[in-house]
């Protein structure tokens, strides 16, 4: 359930409660991935200390290591890795764009080579389901095909057709399953919006969910290689067409002010390795865009990585401790800056959400994206 409690009034920003089985989530919020039972060089400890309401698992790849099985007889995926809030696992699908030289798309469903050996896998529906079932999901995505970009008018309609077919067999499968206890009740089921780059049919697949009758709404693919401006077209042609009374979910991205621009258009749940990737390269987020550690100026540079930063490594160490650190390949640099950034995401998205309560929005917006370098001076620096 969604509770929204207040709309911007200059744009689509939202603030709201989305109510699971293990507690609130206040939106806006970000999701750090946990693709493999674990935020990277992050102990659940950390992120409960972070803030970190909700994490990602990813069912594709637990499927195929250690196994939906295992973590069930462990008793889910919630005890496996000792994280008892919420969880949200995809479907699979974004592997069925992600692993293309290695799948084979039918109507019943994708088979794979599993990236790891080679072993012959299938993921249908129905399978996506029992998988996000087993490792006990708070939040399940319905299975559908991410087509590449470019893709034609043509190739995006057919393949569009199929996902919503593949939409009802998920809505299908999870009402055929018995309710349960109260404390037991189903996860949240959430269906996603294709479309591309062609808004008539982002409008039609959004409003063919939405009939179906799904939990929350996602925009898929977007952040699949195509330039900013279509995919922020590709939210705003989605958007319009969902309900205020469920949350909405921008996967897979993005930088910090593609997150808060994503607000104003009406999302609410974001998810994104970055904070944690770029990390591994030495980099980290502030305020004014990203600041590449590993760089010489930083090698006698007594201020944290970011001034007034609260994050554990803000409030200890200094640039070229970090630095040093990341040069010398030692793992704590690594987990230093993945605590910073992801600190960094996850204070963005709270203080856009009390912006949105207190009514000020429209500056904060303004004042956070001119003051944070473009996405092209922020990925050049970590480059």
């Amino acid at each position: 359930m969604y509770t929204l409690l207040t709309k911007d009034p200059s744009s689509q920003a939202r603030a709201g409660v989305l109510h699971t089985r293990r507690g609130l989530i206040e939106t806006p919020i970000f999701m750090p991935v946990g693709t493999q039972a674990t935020v990277k060089a992050v102990s659940p400890d950390e992120l409960y200390t972070l803030g970190a309401s909700i994490i990602l698992g990813n069912t594709y790849h637990l499927h195929v290591r250690p196994g939906e099985g295992l973590i069930k007889d462990l008793g889910g995926l919630h005890n496996f890795m000792q994280w008892n809030r919420s969880i949200l696992t995809d479907s699979g699908g974004f592997q069925v764009f992600s692993l293309a030289r290695l799948r084979k798309i039918t109507e019943e469903g994708v088979h794979f080579q599993n990236h790891l050996d080679g072993t012959p896998t299938f993921i249908s529906p129905e399978v996506s389901m029992q998988i996000q079932h087993d490792l006990g999901s708070d939040i399940v995505m319905a299975f559908d095909e991410c087509p590449p970009y470019p893709c034609s008018h043509e190739a995006m309609s057919t393949s569009l057709e199929r996902t919503l077919r593949w939409a009802k067999r998920s809505r299908a499968w999870w009402d055929a399953q018995p309710i349960g206890s109260s404390q037991e009740r189903h996860p949240l089921l959430f269906g996603i919006v294709q479309g591309g780059s062609h808004d008539d049919l982002r409008k039609y697949s959004a409003e063919a969910l939405v009939d179906i009758g799904f939990d929350g709404y996602a925009v898929g693919g977007v952040s699949v290689g195509e330039p900013e401006p279509e995919m922020m077209q590709a939210v705003d042609a989605s958007t319009p067409y969902l309900p205020d009374n469920k949350p909405r979910y921008a996967m897979g991205l993005g930088t910090p002010p593609q997150m808060v621009e994503m607000v104003a258009r009406g999302i609410d749940m974001f998810d994104c390795v970055l904070p944690t990737r770029l990390a591994r390269n030495g980099t980290a987020f502030s305020e004014q865009g990203t600041l590449h550690l590993k760089n010489a100026p930083y090698a006698r540079d007594t201020r944290p990585i970011e001034e007034g930063c609260t994050c554990p490594a803000c409030q200890k160490f200094t640039r070229a401790y970090i630095r040093h650190l990341v040069k010398a390949e030692e793992i704590l640099g690594l987990r230093l800056i993945s605590l910073h950034n992801l600190h960094f995401y996850l204070n963005v998205m709270r203080r856009t959400r009390q912006s949105i309560l207190d009514g000020r929005f429209h500056q904060f917006r303004k004042d956070f994206v001119s003051g944070y370098a473009t996405r092209e001076e922020s990925f050049a620096a970590s480059s």
